[in-house]
């Protein structure tokens, strides 16, 4: 059970099973799971939304869960994509997180994007399914998008906004404060490692009101680097990652042009990662 201590989201475990039976997830990377191996999985990623799925299918009998999110979308893609093939699998619960990809592209319109995301929302709310939406991460920590802070929160207000219409549930990224810290994110400077996917599912949880045995996971301290070893980090990672994805915008490339989604029917969860414990350290874990 979470602590009763937890201060960053109120709490208020539902008194009952939770109702969902169906689950479908849609979206970008930040939902198929980038940055959070798992060789058993079918893309090679567990995520915060397998995660989810885990702890939601203990509590209830039939559970299935689908995920149709695929890395390197823009918005407008996941909408033509995802929303009616996710909707055909007759969700009861549905997490729509799209437009992060729009927002971090030079001269992007935040009011354009929720727009877009706005239509998606009329669409994925219109057949009773409870939907969950997300605001994006407080840039504010990290000098690589620090810049586009502003941006990010205009698209944070125009979801809350969107979400009010519609009665969807928020599930606050911008408000996870234990996540601002280049700990939580995987070697591109983009995306979660795995400690990030864990806080991420322990957010969406509360977000649901469900109980769940899931504790916070403790990263390693920050490595001590001299100012040359920072500055080499910094040449690694943008040869590596930050080359690589310019080329991408130029040849107007995606990383998932080669993907497909991981879990495209509800299926019920068996084991998504057999035998693994997150709680041990790495070289412990089965």
């Amino acid at each position: 059970m979470p602590h009763s201590d937890d201060h960053r989201t109120p709490f208020i475990a539902n008194a009952e099973a939770h109702p969902w039976r169906r689950y479908v997830a849609i979206g970008d990377s930040f939902t198929e799971g980038v940055g959070d191996p798992e060789p058993t999985a079918p893309n090679g990623f567990r995520g915060w939304a397998d995660r989810t799925a885990e702890v939601l299918s203990q509590q209830v009998d039939d559970f299935a869960y689908a995920n149709l999110a695929v890395r390197g979308r823009l918005i407008g893609q996941i909408v033509a994509e995802q929303v009616e093939p996710a909707l055909a699998l007759a969700p009861d619960l549905i997490t729509f997180s799209a437009g992060g990809n729009d927002v971090i592209r030079p001269g992007a319109d935040p009011d354009a994007v929720a727009q877009q995301f706005e239509d998606a929302v009329v669409r994925l709310s219109s057949e009773g399914a409870t939907l969950v939406v997300f605001t994006a991460i407080d840039t504010n920590f990290t000098p690589v998008f620090r810049g586009i802070r502003g941006r990010v929160a205009i698209y944070n207000e125009n979801i809350r906004a969107i979400a009010d219409r519609y009665d969807c549930i928020v599930a606050d990224q911008w408000g996870l404060r234990e996540v601002q810290d280049m700990r939580f994110f995987d070697d591109d400077r983009l995306h979660y490692n795995r400690l990030g996917h864990h806080e991420v599912a322990r957010m969406v949880l509360r977000a649901l009101n469900v109980p769940n045995d899931l504790q916070p996971m403790q990263p390693d301290p920050l490595p001590t680097r001299t100012w040359r070893e920072a500055r080499a980090v910094d040449l690694v990672w943008a040869r590596e990652y930050l080359v690589p994805w310019v080329l991408r915008r130029v040849r107007h490339q995606s990383s998932g042009d080669a993907i497909t989604a991981k879990r495209p029917a509800p299926l019920p969860i068996t084991t998504i990662a057999p035998g693994r414990d997150d709680s041990a350290p790495p070289d412990e874990q089965v």
